[in-house]
């Protein structure tokens, strides 16, 4: 069993003064968090990913790259990333990267997020979520356990011969866990 904690960045206003964190104190309190997280032996730390106020964690990566640079033991992980709106080569090669960073110590939850007006924003169709979500799902599978990937769907452009880069450290992928599971063709793929 592992305990850990997850932040968006706290909105919450100081109870004393009614302030509320500006963004760059909110990013830098994740950080602290996160620290303080190893330093009292919690075992993962995880931040969602958003991309509408008042919530600031955009770049799950940057944040847990940075956290790696800052840890030793604390196993690093997203709650969640958003397979719907990010292009699952990207997902690839950013979480193999960190993965590579982090000595191995990056889990990785994936979802497809619920939130309707995201979805336009990076190209998508929130009615075709759930058929994106298993594709996407597919291919990121693919590109972590094969060296030359051809594949061809219906929400991206082809791959051919493509290899992501760098490739999961040692061979392994970092471990997916599924969340917003609220289908049974998602639950059937995270099976």
């Amino acid at each position: 069993m592992q305990f850990g904690i997850f932040t968006v960045g706290d909105v919450t206003p100081d109870p004393t003064t009614g302030r509320a964190p500006t963004e760059h104190e909110r990013i830098a309190a994740m950080v602290t968090l996160a620290l303080k997280a190893e330093e009292v032996g919690l075992d993962v730390f995880a931040t969602g990913e958003h991309h509408n106020p008042p919530f600031v964690p955009s770049s799950p990566t940057t944040l847990l790259g940075y956290v790696a640079a800052r840890t030793h033991r604390l196993v690093l992980s997203t709650s969640t990333t958003l397979i719907t709106t990010n292009d699952p080569v990207k997902i690839a090669e950013d979480y193999a990267m960190l993965q590579h960073l982090a000595d191995g110590r990056v889990d990785l939850m994936l979802g497809r997020g619920n939130t309707a007006p995201v979805y336009p924003w990076f190209g998508q169709d929130i009615r075709q979520g759930i058929p994106l979500a298993i594709e996407n799902y597919g291919l990121l599978h693919k590109l972590w356990r094969e060296e030359s990937v051809d594949w061809t769907g219906h929400f991206r452009t082809p791959l051919e011969g493509f290899t992501s880069t760098p490739r999961p450290l040692d061979g392994v992928p970092p471990f997916v866990w599924h969340g917003s599971i609220r289908s049974t063709e998602i639950a059937e793929q995270a099976a």
